[in-house]
C-alpha cells in the first residue's frame, strides 16, 4: 500500500528556517517523482519543488525551497529559508510514477500525505 505522511509542521518567525519530512512507505522512491505542494486558505494548491525517481529536481517557487531525499530512510525533505507570512498553508507531499516525470500540477497526482501545517508569524 503506497503511503505518504508529512511531518515537522509548525510555527515559526518570520525570517526563520523548517524542514519538512515525506516518509514514503510501499513504494521506492528511486521509482516515483515526488513533490512538494501548498494550499494557504481560499487559495489553490500549488507545486513547489519535485524530485524525481534518478534525483534530479525542479523548482517551483524560488530558491528558498529545496528538496532532497534520503534514499535509505525512503523519505524526502523540504528545507525551507527566509519564511514569510505569506508562506502560511498546509504543505502537501505527493507522488506519481518517475515514468511521467515531475509537475506541479495537483492534477497529475493520485497518491497524497495528509498535510502538515505550517505558520511563519511573530
Amino acid at each position: 500500500q503506497l503511503q505518504l505522511v508529512e511531518s515537522g509542521g509548525g510555527l515559526v518567525q518570520p525570517g526563520g528556517s523548517l524542514r519538512l519530512s515525506c516518509a514514503a512507505s510501499g513504494f521506492t522512491l528511486g521509482s516515483y517523482a515526488i513533490t512538494w505542494f501548498r494550499q494557504a486558505p481560499e487559495k489553490e494548491r500549488e507545486g513547489i519543488s519535485c524530485i524525481r525517481g534518478q534525483g534530479a529536481t525542479s523548482n517551483y517557487a524560488g530558491s528558498r525551497f529545496t528538496i532532497s531525499r534520503d534514499i535509505a530512510k525512503n523519505t524526502v525533505y523540504l528545507q525551507m529559508n527566509s519564511l514569510r507570512p505569506e508562506d502560511t498553508a498546509v504543505y502537501y507531499c505527493a507522488a506519481r510514477q518517475t515514468l511521467y516525470g515531475c509537475s506541479g500540477l495537483r492534477r497529475h497526482y493520485a497518491y497524497w500525505g495528509q498535510g502538515t501545517q505550517v505558520t511563519v508569524s511573530s
